[in-house]
């Protein structure tokens, strides 16, 4: 069931809320929490048929908001609020409310959404595209537990990284930090099968891919190894190489669908490891609430740090036949430049 709102306010909105559950037949209220959609017009569809299928695990209600663009100085001066309620069929297994908000509304946004929302249930937000820079003072995400952006989504996603970084408060979280939840699962899986010391590793994947920085970051933090970060034609992740004083472990997905590890001694095995769908990364972070520590941890180890993990330096090598000493200073230096097909990252760490 829709009901469709035009020059609305959060009361009438209650209100058709209301009037939806008694239509369909389920006046009491059985959501759990409160998400809420910061989007544009152009992404909404998506991310709110991402919502719909998280729903199924996590019923909740959505609220979708639309900031629209004025074009006129006289439509900018005016506040309006549009709104959408689907109950029932068209709202998963929860209740939906599209907000488009005009004009000097989409300055307080926060104003329009608290009235709506859940009484003592937590509040998500997610920032399905241009998450602001830090989202614990957004007004917006100054109503959530949980605060959830992604960084692939953005123009400069490894900028963004960093930007998370230094703004980052316990509650922040990236979808980007979601898609790897299975390689990191994996790779621990694998280590706890061969306990043996491990000296470095590579990360192999997209250039401006911010989850193959995230893996790497992941990976130098828990270890403290060098972790180098290397270019691929993806889809997404596409290798991670662990080198042990046990043989290497090698995790290879070329296809974004079927991987295979590979360990010294050991058959290779092929693992399932698809890319995932932006609905289930949405409910597994919608499962905990609480803060996500380990990817503070790999979040706080920095992408600049990253790139530095991955230099060498040539060691003074003696002459031979008794001439003088070789100077390593011109090999040292082009040993610490990374290779030519390197993130933009590492690129900037090594000027």
């Amino acid at each position: 069931m829709k009901i469709d709102l035009t020059e609305t306010t959060a009361s009438k909105i209650n209100k058709a809320l209301v009037q939806g559950r008694r239509a369909v037949g389920t006046p009491a209220v059985g959501m759990v929490l409160t998400l809420v959609i910061v989007t544009d017009e152009e992404n909404a569809y998506d991310a709110l048929k991402a919502a719909n299928e998280a729903s199924r695990e996590h019923p909740s209600r959505t609220l979708v908001v639309i900031k629209r663009v004025s074009r006129t100085p006289r439509d900018r001066a005016k506040a309006r609020l549009d709104a959408e309620v689907r109950v029932g069929a068209d709202a998963g297994t929860g209740e939906t409310v599209v907000l488009r908000l005009y004009g000097e509304a989409i300055d307080h946004a926060q104003s329009v959404v608290l009235p709506l929302l859940l009484p003592d249930a937590p509040v998500v937000v997610w920032w399905a595209v241009n998450g602001p820079l830090d989202p614990a003072k957004d007004p917006l995400g100054a109503l959530a537990q949980r605060r959830v952006t992604d960084a692939y989504a953005s123009e400069q996603p490894i900028q963004e990284l960093t930007d998370r970084a230094a703004t980052y408060t316990p509650g922040d979280t990236d979808l980007s930090w979601s898609r790897i939840t299975p390689w990191r699962s994996m790779l621990a899986a694998a280590l706890d099968q061969m306990p043996c010391e491990i000296t470095s590793a590579v990360v192999e994947g997209e250039e401006f891919n911010p989850s193959c920085e995230l893996l790497g970051m992941w990976l130098a933090s828990r270890l403290d190894v060098p972790v180098e970060r290397t270019v691929s034609a993806g889809p997404g992740l596409t290798a991670v190489r662990l080198e042990t004083n046990c043989g290497p472990i090698v995790l290879d997905r070329p296809d974004g669908s079927l991987a295979t590890l590979s360990m010294q001694g050991q058959p290779d095995r092929a693992v399932a490891l698809k890319r995932r769908e932006t609905s289930e990364l949405l409910a597994e972070e919608l499962r905990r609430l609480d803060p996500d520590d380990t990817f503070a941890a790999a979040l706080k180890y920095g992408v600049e740090r990253l790139g530095e993990t991955a230099r060498t330096t040539a060691p003074e090598t003696p002459a031979k036949d008794g001439g003088e000493t070789a100077k390593p200073a011109k090999d040292a230096e082009a040993a610490a430049k990374p290779a030519p097909k390197k993130s933009a990252a590492k690129k900037a760490a090594a000027k």
